[in-house]
């Protein structure tokens, strides 16, 4: 008797500990099918049958199943065609049954549960033919039928989470796979905005920019300022595989080589007094894409620095020796005619073909005029969507002056322009007087320009032509450099340069 006792109390500590360990490690099984296989396996052997049956559905589909003592039969047909399984499904609690065929076999005692998920059957588990062991009975008594109705249901919501979880992620694929093609299709809607019209210098800039975005090189952007070579990089990283990943431009004639240093390769703590350490922007980009804009005016000291970066994929912090490997594309522009500056020592050779894989040339504005028309109706649509206002039409003369201009400031000097004119227009039309230097309101801009220098000479080129514009720019502005280049739509540093000749 006392034995007896001993044998049932280490029986229900063995339940007990089955139940626990079930509960810790079904989640952490990788699949269904695992799942399945387990909490058969542990039941069998917990319980002492000689076989046993488990499988779960997905609206009306197998899912899973594991057998133990079973023959295997097309698992479709499984609960359709056996009537103890379908009353399984049914039951409220566990279902037994004596002296009858389970899957084709005949059983002398089975017991059932259903496994219950997402308010609704998801499966069954079955037992049969218990073995007699250490004095136990032949029969499944009412602790195995409770102990497999608990298992079912840990079972069960072992399931429901991991479905909910396949079904999250499978939602999140789908987004990220949405989002990349809007990202996409946002690159290629954001290249046909900068070079609205069919010019063939504006397919030829479209074209190129969809050869090389799916690469992974290096591509120097040429061209005038305010030929949008800023936003093309970024055209051209959105279609790209590193479009989930950082963009980060720097200006690289905008800081000294000192700060330009650490900015671009961080720096490390104590390297000054009150410095702390931060990451530059090579670290900041990783994984996506570093812009290097007007790469022309960087120091030579840094332009050695950044040639051994690209080299050897890898950078070290201003004050520091720990090499940090990175992985980032490197697109650069300038205005500046590099071939003059090498040829001069301003500028290294080998740098400049290790960052000119390929090459993209942004057409100045004066060589697309037949795009104009559609640039300023692109640019007076954004206005009158920012204001809420009805889009402005262009009068006759207005447009004949535009086309006219040689706008040196290129698509930048005409967006200014054109937003001054709308800000300024009345009844809903643009007037030639309406395209006005902002600060000299009595001043127009389109007035157009001597066809000869003041002795009657011909001009010679388009610089000689941009030379005397600027000039005319700068007398109507009184001589202020600053209000001279806001009128240009220029910055005052490519102001200086371009009256150097640069």
């Amino acid at each position: 008797m006392e034995r007896s006792r001993h044998f049932e109390t280490q029986h229900k500590l063995l339940l007990l500990e089955t139940l626990y360990d079930a509960g810790l490690s079904l989640s952490a099984l990788p699949d269904e099918e695992a799942l399945a296989e387990d909490v058969l396996s542990r039941v069998v052997g917990v319980l002492d049958a000689s076989r046993g049956y488990l499988a779960t559905f997905d609206g009306g589909a197998r899912r899973a199943e594991a057998r133990v003592g079973f023959p295997r039969r097309p698992a479709e047909t499984v609960v359709a065609q056996d009537e103890f399984l379908r009353d399984v499904l049914e039951a409220e609690g566990s279902l037994t049954r004596e002296k009858f065929k389970l899957l084709g076999r005949p059983v002398l005692t089975a017991v059932g549960a259903r496994i219950f998920g997402g308010g609704r059957p998801i499966g069954v588990l079955v037992l049969a033919d218990k073995e007699v062991r250490r004095g136990g009975q032949a029969a499944f008594d009412e602790e195995d039928r409770r102990f497999l109705v608990s298992l079912a249901g840990l079972c069960g919501m072992a399931i429901e989470n991991r479905r909910h979880l396949e079904k999250l992620t499978r939602d999140r694929e789908r987004l990220e796979e949405e989002n990349r093609r809007l990202r996409d299709e946002t690159g290629r809607s954001a290249a046909g905005r900068l070079f609205v019209g069919d010019s063939p210098a504006a397919r030829r800039v479209l074209d190129l920019i969809s050869r090389v975005a799916s690469s992974k090189i290096s591509v120097l952007l040429t061209g005038e300022s305010g030929t949008g070579k800023e936003l093309v990089a970024r055209m051209i990283h959105a279609r790209s595989e590193r479009t989930d990943k950082p963009f980060v431009a720097i200006n690289c004639a905008a800081l000294p080589e000192t700060l330009l240093e650490s900015e671009l390769f961080g720096i490390e703590r104590g390297v000054a007094t009150g410095v702390e350490a931060r990451p530059g922007k090579f670290e900041t980009a990783q994984g996506g894409t570093l812009f290097l804009d007007e790469i022309g005016d960087m120091p030579p000291a840094l332009q050695a620095k950044l040639l051994r970066v690209l080299q050897e994929r890898e950078i070290e912090r201003v004050g520091g020796r720990r090499r940090v490997p990175i992985d980032v594309r490197v697109l650069a522009a300038t205005h500046a005619r590099l071939p003059e500056r090498i040829s001069r020592g301003e500028f290294r050779e080998d740098l400049y073909y290790r960052l000119r894989v390929v090459e993209i040339a942004l057409p100045p504005l004066r060589e697309r005029r037949e795009d104009i028309p559609r640039l300023v109706r692109y640019f007076l649509e954004r206005f009158a969507a920012r204001e809420s206002k009805n889009v402005p039409t262009l009068e006759r003369d207005a447009y004949a002056a535009l086309l006219a201009h040689d706008f040196p400031g290129n698509i930048r000097e005409l967006e200014n322009l054109l937003e001054g004119a709308a800000a300024l227009s009345q009844g809903g039309s643009i007037r030639r007087e309406d395209l006005q230097w902002l600060p000299r309101p009595n001043l127009r801009l389109a007035d157009p320009l001597p066809p000869a220098g003041p002795g009657g000479e011909e001009i010679a080129d388009l610089r000689e032509l941009e030379d005397r514009h600027i000039q005319r720019v700068l007398r109507m502005a009184g001589g202020n450099k600053s209000r001279a280049a806001r009128l240009l739509g220029i910055s005052r540093r490519t102001l200086y340069r371009k009256q150097l000749g640069q």
